[in-house]
């Protein structure tokens, strides 16, 4: 019998503390249906487009785990095919410990977090670099971001799932909310002009 993918998170211990804590009856429900998504289709490449905040997770060959943020602008992650993503990873600190970790221990995860939308997608797979191919680096660089690509992750995903929004705080960004208000006082002006020509028009001092 073929494993439900959801194997890959739900392990015989976790299923254990699900049966003793009362949610183990929901979750095989979901397993019979074949467990978590495995393959990219339209709802995660557009919810992709939105994102750009994401955590990469690895660990070491002793097991040891670390998670790094990687970000830019919206949509830098990309679709690559049905089972594969990619983003441009820009030069940094120079510390190196996800790559480094990647090199022994190629299994990886990336939580993926839309406050504005208090949106969560987890995606589990293996990812390796791609550190000596110019034009994959070139093709993944958001248009017009002022970084240096000094590789590429690529991600295979082997399951993915959504996160009910419950207790994830609504964060709005800075570039929204300036825009926002931006067209905010442009709709005032032109209610000021409005007024002030009804103003005139009726002998109304000002």
């Amino acid at each position: 019998m073929t494993k439900p993918s959801s194997d890959i998170a739900f392990t015989p211990s976790v299923k254990a503390f699900q049966t003793a804590r009362g949610s183990r009856e929901a979750y095989a429900k979901q397993e019979a249906r074949g467990g978590f998504n495995t393959v990219i289709d339209e709802n995660l490449a557009e919810f992709l487009t939105e994102i750009d905040t994401a955590y990469l997770a690895t660990s070491n060959a002793a097991g040891q785990p670390y998670a790094q943020h990687r970000g830019g602008p919206k949509g830098f992650i990309r679709v690559i095919d049905t089972k594969t993503i990619g983003f441009a990873d820009y030069a940094g600190n120079r510390q190196y410990v996800s790559t480094g970790n990647l090199a022994d221990n190629d299994r990886a995860f990336l939580f993926l977090m839309d406050y504005a939308n208090r949106r969560r997608v987890k995606i589990w797979g293996r990812a390796r670099v791609v550190a000596d191919d110019p034009a994959l680096a070139a093709a993944l660089m958001p248009d017009g971001y002022r970084a240096r690509p000094e590789q590429v992750i690529l991600f295979e995903v082997e399951a993915w799932d959504v996160n009910c929004p419950q207790h994830i705080p609504q964060k709005i960004d800075a570039a929204a909310v300036a825009a926002g208000m931006a067209k905010r006082d442009v709709r005032i002006a032109e209610l000021e002009a409005e007024l002030a020509a009804l103003k005139l028009r009726s002998g109304t001092p000002s």
